[in-house]
């Protein structure tokens, strides 16, 4: 029996994967849960196991494929799981037929072999039958597919290539609304590029980021220069940070939290988190005080829906915590952080983080942050303006903290000082707002029993 092992459903809102690296070979034995491919979507690694033992009939896929959720990635013969081949069994049991031959069956060895030949024959001559009504079918679709539709299932009938197909996703075309130029309407790249300029010249000013039409001189006039494609993470990045710039409305919020006692605070707890496994940091700290500060500002923990003009609060406290890696930029979510005390916040943290810098983070595990923090102290800095990612409202961003003279009691004092930037959405948040929060946050860095209250 012949077994098809899918692309399956990876995460909300994700249907594509790209095929980093194929761990089979056509002929290989297989067990349940053995790891087929290595794959990558949405800022994530992941593994593609095997749901049946057999030996691997047919690899559909090469690397550096972009594959559709339901799309067959491996054929899996389960038959011959016994270290035998579909073929080899059948080629043992031809003798006993040859055994004893009748006198029929002697006199008619080429009327046989045609009658072979024809039987295999007719399955290709069927699948290319199917083949062509398919195609046939996505062309009919295409013709009656009214020109402002926008529906995802009228676009995946569309004649086009992958690589078609990808960068239209790219660059937000609906290839449903794209009328191909090649043999029976099939869109080519040209098609795609040609649609998107049109659209993006008629586009009025705070719409959706469509590509960019920028003209770039030719820079080897210049001197020597090298191309590198974009790797997945930095488009992913690059489309989801120009929407946001694009159409969120920013407002950048700055401060200082003195932390002088919050450090020997710290430092006096740290052996006690160490015991359990993890590493009391700021970031942990400020965590579980951000997961606070969200439930005493609901509208920080909100997202906008324009199209029904209503803000939507949640009462769930799911906080995103950027981490640099090797692949760039990650943002692994803490769920629940309102819920979870600093000791299970640092494990929690760790782990996310060791995760996303081996790659063995999945797409869901970077998904569903109602605010995000960003600390860049570890690297250096004074302050920076960090992007809101939407659906979220809000970012806090963080950088290093150091001595400063501070006036107190009619003296100059020496206190450690954190800078930190909150980045928000003035579409529902306003500038006294964001200073409100902001203020509680530096206060509760200064006192954690500020958050009793």
């Amino acid at each position: 029996m012949i077994k098809e092992i899918k692309l399956p459903e990876i995460a909300d809102n994700v249907t594509t994967a790209v095929v980093l690296d194929i761990l089979v070979s056509e002929g290989d034995k297989v067990g349940v849960d053995d790891v087929l491919a290595e794959m990558e979507s949405d800022k994530a690694s992941f593994e593609l196991p095997s749901d049946v033992e057999g030996v691997v009939k047919e690899v559909k896929v090469t690397e550096g494929n972009e594959v559709e959720v339901g799309q067959v990635m491996f054929l899996i013969d389960t038959e011959a799981a016994g270290g035998e081949k579909a073929e080899e069994k059948d080629s043992k049991k031809k003798p006993e037929k040859e055994e004893k031959p009748t006198a029929d069956e002697a006199g008619e060895p080429e009327d046989k072999k045609k009658d072979e030949q024809e039987s295999r024959e007719e399955p290709e001559k069927e699948d290319k039958a199917a083949a062509e009504a398919q195609e046939a079918k996505g062309d009919e679709k295409t013709e009656e597919q009214p020109p402002d539709a926008a529906d995802g299932k009228a676009a995946s009938h569309v004649p086009a290539s992958p690589a078609v197909r990808r960068l239209a996703r790219e660059i937000g075309v609906d290839l449903s609304r794209v009328k191909g130029s090649g043999p029976h309407q099939r869109v080519s790249e040209a098609d795609v590029k040609a649609f998107a300029k049109k659209q993006l010249q008629g586009k009025p000013a705070g719409g959706a980021p469509m590509a960019d039409d920028f003209e770039l001189p030719d820079f080897s006039k210049l001197g020597n220069v090298r191309r590198e494609k974009m790797d997945t993470i930095r488009k992913i990045t690059a489309r989801a940070m120009g929407g946001s710039w694009q159409n969120v409305p920013h407002v950048f919020q700055f401060d200082k939290a003195d932390v002088t006692e919050l450090e020997k605070f710290r430092k006096n707890y740290s052996k006690h988190v160490e015991k359990q496994g993890a590493k009391l940091t700021v970031t942990a700290i400020l965590l579980k005080l951000t997961a606070v500060a969200l439930k005493t500002f609901p509208r920080f923990n909100a997202s906008v829906d324009m199209k029904n003009e209503e803000i939507i609060y949640k009462d769930y406290v799911n906080i995103g915590v950027a981490v640099d890696t090797e692949r760039g930029l990650l943002v692994p979510v803490i769920r629940d952080a309102d819920k979870k005390t600093i000791t299970e916040l640092s494990l929690e943290l760790n782990e996310m983080a060791e995760k996303a810098r081996s790659k063995k983070i999945k797409p869901d595990e970077l998904q569903g942050a109602n605010f995000t923090i960003s600390n860049l102290g570890g690297i250096g800095g004074t302050n920076f303006t960090p992007i809101v990612n939407r659906p979220a409202v809000a970012i806090l961003g963080v950088s290093r903290s150091q001595v400063e003279p501070v006036f107190i009691d009619g003296e100059f004092k020496p206190r450690m000082m954190l800078p930190m930037s909150l980045s928000y959405d003035h579409r529902i948040i306003d500038g006294a707002d964001g200073a409100r929060f902001l203020r509680w946050l530096c206060e509760a860095m200064q006192n954690p029993l500020v958050t009793m209250f």
